[in-house]
């Protein structure tokens, strides 16, 4: 029987999110479904702001970066009125599939759990710190970002004899700085889960100096705290102290900080690269274009099944589904282990 199924994105914008767009449209209407995309994420479900979905609507997505469906960081269990709108205009739909990460899955799950609506979720998010899932697609891609950055950045510290400070996202899981860290190269790698200090960092840039590399790449998440040995205070630093929707402040300077801490302790002239949202923008990664599309066509099975409160997640190489409230039950970081093999190339 003919289902109505409507798709949004929610959150960040993400490289891959129109290649789930494109899966998730053609298996449905291939059923003889039809599609109706949400505008702006959550904020479209509160008012109402739908556009169909169409073989018209997703030619040409595969490479296209953003989502056609536009974004936000919206969420109606913070706005009057905004949860009874969202489960009023749901009854126009059979089926919606949520596209996002922790906190538009969070209100996925919290919709489903609490009043039954007819959810099936897709993990997203550059960070790669969703739980229940080996890999978000969009990681991928900033870690390649990430990786080039360094590898120009090399040739620049190396001819000017300079420490490279390269900061990158991530707000509680330092999962791109880890691997683009380990990819290009860094000889430190700062994350939220295992802050080292200011001085031990110096200490490392000057004994790598001592052995005669004049040049150093330092890489930092935006989410590291700035710690210091003296008391051990950890701040975050942020552009400003409003939070949005999800209760979450804007993150943004660490670099610079960290920076003008190396080149006062150590005396070694260091400069700072902030990648911020280059990251998450432009045409994914072969990869991502993949993992995004196999997890479209997976939640297009999950919604013609009947399957909701479950979410597509990748376990090894097979692409799944799981309950939705595992993908958010927590924070997936980087293990201790893991950051082990970054530490035995510090210095």
């Amino acid at each position: 029987m003919p289902k109505t199924i409507a798709l949004l994105t929610g959150g960040g914008d993400c490289p891959g999110l129109n290649a789930v767009i494109r899966a998730a449209t053609r298996r449905s209407l291939d059923r003889g479904h039809r599609v109706v995309g949400v505008l702006q994420g959550w904020r479209g479900l509160v008012e109402g702001r739908y556009t169909p979905l169409e073989m018209g609507s997703i030619s040409g997505l595969l490479p296209r970066g953003g989502t056609i469906l536009r974004t936000s960081r919206t969420n109606p269990f913070k706005q009057e009125g905004g949860v009874d709108a969202v489960r009023r205009n749901l009854e126009q739909f059979d089926a919606l599939i949520a596209i996002g990460g922790e906190d538009t899955l969070g209100v996925a799950n919290r919709l489903h759990a609490e009043f039954g609506a007819p959810i099936v979720g897709v993990p997203k998010t550059i960070d790669n710190d969703l739980s229940g899932t080996d890999a978000t697609f969009g990681f991928d891609t900033a870690v390649q970002i990430g990786t080039d950055a360094i590898d120009r950045l090399h040739t620049t510290a190396e001819s000017h004899n300079r420490v490279m400070v390269v900061e990158v996202m991530g707000r509680h899981a330092g999962w791109i700085a880890m691997h683009s860290g380990l990819a290009g190269g860094a000889d430190v790698i700062l994350i939220p889960e295992f802050p080292l200090t200011v001085e031990r960092t110096a200490q490392l840039v000057q004994r790598r100096h001592g052995r005669g590399k004049d040049f150093s790449i330092v890489v930092v998440s935006e989410g590291w705290p700035l710690t210091h040995e003296e008391g051990a205070s950890r701040d975050l630093t942020t552009q400003t102290a409003e939070l949005d929707a999800f209760g979450h402040v804007r993150l943004g300077g660490i670099g610079q900080q960290l920076a003008d801490h190396l080149e006062r302790i150590t005396g070694f002239e260091t400069r700072v690269t902030t990648l911020g949202h280059v990251q998450r923008g432009g045409t994914p990664t072969a990869y991502d274009r993949v993992l995004a599309t196999r997890y479209g066509l997976l939640a297009a099975d999950l919604v013609d099944g009947g399957q909701h409160g479950t979410m597509a997640a990748l376990r090894g190489t097979e692409v799944v589904p799981v309950p939705l409230a595992e993908g958010v039950r927590e924070l997936k970081t980087v293990p201790r282990e893991f950051y082990a093999l970054a530490e035995a190339f510090f210095g």
